[in-house]
């Protein structure tokens, strides 16, 4: 039976590291979608009596200052880490589309514009960028998200570009354009299919990204507030404690790098695949 499961392992291309990965994503979309069932207590109940109580037996991940337990937050906060990670990183694909594709096939103009756009925001680090986004329009799970989505663009339009234009050039799409094929049909059938398959792809890696800097902005004070059981806004209320209740970050902290860790190691396996 052991053997029969390695084999399929194999022919699915999948090593042990990624099974781990999907298993822990796998539970992280359990406990977005279904958070009772991993941790039935309610996150925002307080208890002073129960203040700072370290992990152990009643508490595995200890409790906050106001006696919140730490374990029932980390699990309920999967449900906007995750929606805020997919969600800026959906933002930061459609916006990319957009300009990738006006960029490769509306001309040379249009091309030049839009690549002298991308290397100005090439030219900004993509946590400052989403800092610059935030200054202007405020702090909030929503401008966080949207700030994060923003930063992450410019890549995928530069991906995007490159993509298009290499299959616009390719013999299959002249040899469509030569049978009457309309300009709509070859771009819907053969040149955005084709384009987009590195991009789903490198989404799996921009995910996690986009989990880290959303819960960064949390942190800062600049995404969702505690006593939102947000992991980056855990982090932000336990920063004052580090050194008196440490578990009060740590257990937040190591979930945001699993999270993180879990996707970049599904997305390189992923990234092999698609290059063999």
């Amino acid at each position: 039976m052991a053997g029969r499961g390695s084999r399929r392992g194999r022919r699915l291309g999948l090593g042990v590291g990624q099974w781990v990965s999907l298993g822990f994503l796998l539970s992280l979309v359990l406990a977005a979608v279904w958070p009772g069932l991993l941790a039935p207590g309610d996150p925002l109940a307080i208890d002073p009596r129960a203040a700072f109580v370290p992990p152990g037996w009643g508490h595995p991940f200890g409790t906050d200052e106001s006696g919140r337990d730490i374990y029932t937050r980390v699990v309920h906060g999967a449900a906007p880490s995750l929606v805020i990670g997919v969600a800026a990183t959906a933002i930061g694909v459609g916006l990319a589309l957009v300009l990738g594709m006006l960029a490769a096939l509306a001309g040379r103009i249009v091309d030049f514009a839009v690549s002298r756009l991308l290397e100005v925001l090439f030219a900004f680090p993509g946590l400052l960028l989403a800092l610059l986004v935030i200054t202007v329009y405020g702090p909030g799970v929503v401008t966080s998200t949207v700030a994060v989505g923003l930063a992450t663009a410019p890549g995928y339009a530069r991906i995007i570009r490159s993509q298009t234009l290499s299959v616009a050039a390719s013999p299959y799409i002249e040899a469509a354009v030569v049978l009457g094929k309309s300009r709509g049909r070859i771009l819907a059938r053969h040149i955005l299919p084709n384009a987009l398959v590195p991009v789903f792809v490198l989404v799996t890696l921009g995910v996690g990204q986009a989990i880290v800097w959303a819960a960064a902005l949390s942190y800062l004070g600049l995404g969702a507030e505690p006593p939102a059981p947000e992991w980056g806004a855990m982090l932000f209320a336990g920063k004052n404690y580090v050194t008196s209740a440490w578990w009060m970050t740590f257990f937040p902290g190591l979930v945001i790098v699993l999270a993180a860790a879990a996707t970049t190691v599904l997305g390189r396996a992923l990234q092999k695949r698609g290059v063999r």
